[in-house]
């Protein structure tokens, strides 16, 4: 009763921003995640692509445990050792020279645009602000991240927003070099769009867009806060195509739970930035920042990478031999992974949970896989069993 009691103080309390089963979560281990009932459910949407380590993972809650014992927080007005120590983290095992600390992704996409304008304008002048974007984006819902971010339902509500971004479509080389001009300050796009529809970048595509950018003084910025970190088999997304943006936004998985976002930029573009230009009270804190480094030097294990591309082709190959109902199309890469469907993603996804799955869509007809990057093949063996069920259960029968 307590967990009802829970969940109907929800619909009074909180904003009605989200839709959510009427289930209470209390713990989990691993791959798995408990209710208040006890029921144990495989985990396979990780917080949306955040626990990378899975839930209550021995070395991160030693870190937490003894970075609270020390000091949790003291501002950016001062240096602690462990922000400095990942920010050298990441610039060693980057393209990048700088990195800026925030608190989420959508933070990530607004510093990152701020500070392709600031360069810009340094650079160029005031004249070249536009920024090209890509149908089924998707960069946060703040005010400046929605702006380059395509779906509808997400916009329209909050307009105007920020002008001067172009749309163009994903993957379209030749749309995408006409909209990118004299007056584009950056382009942003997802190497593998996540929330959009788990569509994969072509590597001609990016290719072209970098080119195109360094043609005009544009700057590249690739949002990696999905699909960086190992997601993808690779450190970065970005390594699969050998192309190096100007700037990167990372978040989800850098802290495995913990509220951290960074922005990864190239020295030219740190260049144009001053003391009192960008903030935030609460960004690289010690414990986050602590917690950060030990799970990013996890990730960064070439072992642990090596793992993630096993069992992620073993992911693909076994979906593809499952001939599931209803399904258009199966991509991604690593373990991100979209199935295309003829129905409602919902539906499935709600089918999953009842039998003890958690999965996710990414847009109305796509379901996302998004599992811990610690998942291995019995996992797999064992998420597959219930999503077949659960999409016959859910899918409307076709005939053969």
């Amino acid at each position: 009763m307590e967990a009802e009691a829970l969940i109907a103080l929800a619909e009074r309390v909180l904003a009605p921003t989200y839709r959510r089963p009427p289930v209470l979560f209390t713990h989990g281990e691993g791959m798995y995640v408990y209710d208040a009932n006890g029921r144990r459910y495989l985990d396979f949407v990780a917080g949306i692509a955040v626990c990378a380590l899975g839930h209550a993972d021995p070395g991160v809650a030693q870190v937490i445990a003894e970075q609270a014992r020390r000091l949790v927080h003291l501002s950016n007005l001062y240096h602690t050792e462990p922000h400095l120590r990942l920010a050298e983290a990441l610039v060693a095992h980057s393209f990048a020279d700088r990195v800026f600390f925030c608190n989420s992704g959508a933070e990530a996409a607004e510093a990152a645009l701020k500070f392709a304008r600031k360069f810009a304008r340094l650079r160029f002048g005031p004249h070249k602000t536009g920024f090209v974007a890509f149908t089924h984006s998707f960069h946060g819902r703040t005010m400046g991240a929605l702006s380059v971010t395509e779906k509808p339902a997400y916009r329209e509500p909050f307009a105007p927003l920020i002008p001067g971004v172009t749309f163009v479509p994903f993957n379209d080389v030749e749309a995408a070099r006409a909209s990118i001009t004299e007056a584009t300050c950056a382009v942003i796009v997802e190497p593998i769009q996540g929330e959009g529809g788990v569509n994969v970048a072509t590597p001609e595509f990016l290719r072209a867009l970098r080119a195109r950018c360094d043609e005009v003084g544009a700057l590249l910025i690739f949002d990696e806060v999905q699909c960086g970190l190992g997601r993808t088999g690779t450190l970065w997304a970005y390594e699969a195509y050998g192309v190096e943006p100007d700037l990167l936004t990372v978040a989800k998985p850098l802290a495995n739970g913990l509220p951290i976002g960074a922005v990864l930029m190239r020295e030219a573009v740190a260049t144009a930035l001053q003391p009192g230009d960008h903030g935030s009270t609460f960004a690289g804190g010690p414990l986050v920042t602590a917690v950060a480094l030990h799970v990013f030097r996890r990730l960064c294990d070439p072992a642990f990478l090596a793992h993630v591309r096993e069992v992620g082709e073993y992911l693909m190959a076994r979906l593809r031999a499952l001939a599931l109902p209803g399904v258009k199309e199966i991509r991604g890469r690593g373990l991100l992974v979209g199935i295309e469907i003829e129905g409602d993603a919902r539906a499935v996804v709600a089918a999953a949970l009842e039998r003890g799955l958690l999965i996710t869509t990414a847009g109305d007809t796509v379901v996302r896989l998004v599992p811990p990057l610690i998942v291995e093949r019995a996992h797999i063996d064992e998420a597959l069993g219930i999503l077949e069920e659960a999409m016959r259960a859910a899918l409307p029968s076709r005939p053969s």
